[in-house]
């Protein structure tokens, strides 16, 4: 009798299953999708052995300031003093352990993703050679800002076509040490930094590198076709200018005299999906994974990348709020030599401790990590690990 209720049960489910799909399936062709996925091929992520073996190092990063910042991405310092920008659109200088907003380039309402373009994005922050911060926001642009009198100074806007193409998504800048120019990415000119799961699961290749000379106050356009260009950083030297390819998983660097995208590849196949680089007091770089891409293991990032049919269907069902909740907590911060290869890995596998990285700033021993999401800035003794 086992083998008949068995047949039965199977039949009964497989009819059910069939009566549920074909609905499903109807339905799902006639719903709207966001967005036109286009395959990608990575390459198997690289084994997480030797110096990334995983570990818990960034589990002994100490929070600060919990609850009292949100989201802040790009951290700074002008001697002890840090300055960060955050999800509610403001600039912020903590200092003997206290916040104060110096800066705000949009307005209130901040909060849900309709406030976003106007409350405004402060993603990368740097400090220039006169002591002043100069500041991407991925709604408005470029702006200098005096940190003592929060005086602001816009020098590229977003309203601006920049060679034929708006800019939707201003997101890092580096600077010369004399001032002069201002390396700056933008990620999109068809996606905001608030639908940039979209940016990553379309796989859109209209990210630009671009450049800022403030003596002549032109911009030119130095690399184009790139996917998703995300952190800036010039080397120690300034000969060359690092790119991190957050949808390829890679580091691109330019050089100029090269022709227009006459680019070389710095690291391909990283670990996890980069975010911003900063440089590191070895000479290196320290590179902050917003994802990570596990092997051994499952990386939903690379099943997905090959088929685009898949990610249809998501996106005509999900919110990418919704999906945003399937990518694992894990939280990577790896430090490259000069040329390239991996020196050492900081890990936390559930972002139980130090979550959502943005960013890793060096600065006196330690290791401030921002992030784009958290409400708290995490401080990792580089002594103790």
């Amino acid at each position: 009798g086992s083998t008949y209720s068995s047949k039965v049960f199977r039949v009964t489910f497989l009819t059910l299953a069939a009566s549920l799909t074909v609905p499903l399936l109807g339905v799902t062709v006639l719903l709207d999708c966001p967005i036109d996925p286009q395959p990608i091929s990575l390459k198997e992520p690289p084994l997480l052995t030797g110096v990334l073996e995983p570990n818990i190092k960034l589990r002994k990063a100490e929070r600060l300031w919990e609850n009292q910042l949100v989201g802040p991405e790009s951290i700074v310092n002008i001697g002890d003093v840090l300055f960060t920008g955050t999800a509610d659109g403001k600039i912020i200088k903590i200092e003997d352990g206290e916040i104060h907003t110096i800066a705000r380039i949009g307005h209130g309402p901040c909060g849900t993703r309709e406030d976003e373009p106007t409350c405004g994005r402060p993603l990368g922050i740097r400090v220039g050679p006169n002591n002043t911060l100069f500041v991407a926001d991925a709604y408005y642009g470029l702006y200098e800002v005096n940190p003592g009198t929060g005086e602001m100074k816009m020098l590229v806007s977003t309203k601006t076509l920049i060679e034929g193409q708006k800019l939707s998504f201003v997101n890092d800048l580096t600077v010369t040490r004399d001032g002069r120019k201002i390396y700056f990415t933008d990620s999109s000119s068809k996606w905001q930094r608030r639908d940039y799961l979209f940016l990553i699961m379309e796989g859109t290749d209209d990210g630009r590198l671009l450049e800022y000379d403030t003596v002549t106050k032109e911009v030119k356009v130095l690399m184009v076709g790139l996917r998703f260009p995300n952190g800036v950083q010039l080397s120690p030297a300034e000969d060359f200018v690092l790119v991190q390819e957050t949808t390829m998983a890679r580091i691109r660097y330019y050089i100029s005299g090269l022709m227009k995208g006459g680019a070389d590849m710095f690291v391909e196949n990283m670990p996890g999906l980069p975010d911003n680089i900063r440089l590191s007091s070895s000479g290196g770089y320290w590179v902050a994974m917003s994802a990570v891409r596990p092997n051994p293991g499952f990386s939903l990032l690379d099943f997905l990348s090959e088929k685009p049919w898949i990610k249809r269907m998501i996106f005509k069902l999900l919110s990418q709020e919704t999906v945003t909740k399937f990518v694992p907590k894990y939280s990577l911060v790896v430090e490259l030599s000069e040329t390239g290869s991996y020196r050492r890995s900081f890990h936390d596998p559930n972002g139980a401790t130090v979550a959502y990285v943005s960013e890793a700033h060096e600065h006196n021993g330690y290791l401030y990590l921002g992030s784009f999401r958290s409400p708290f800035i995490c401080r990792l003794n580089l002594q103790h690990v």
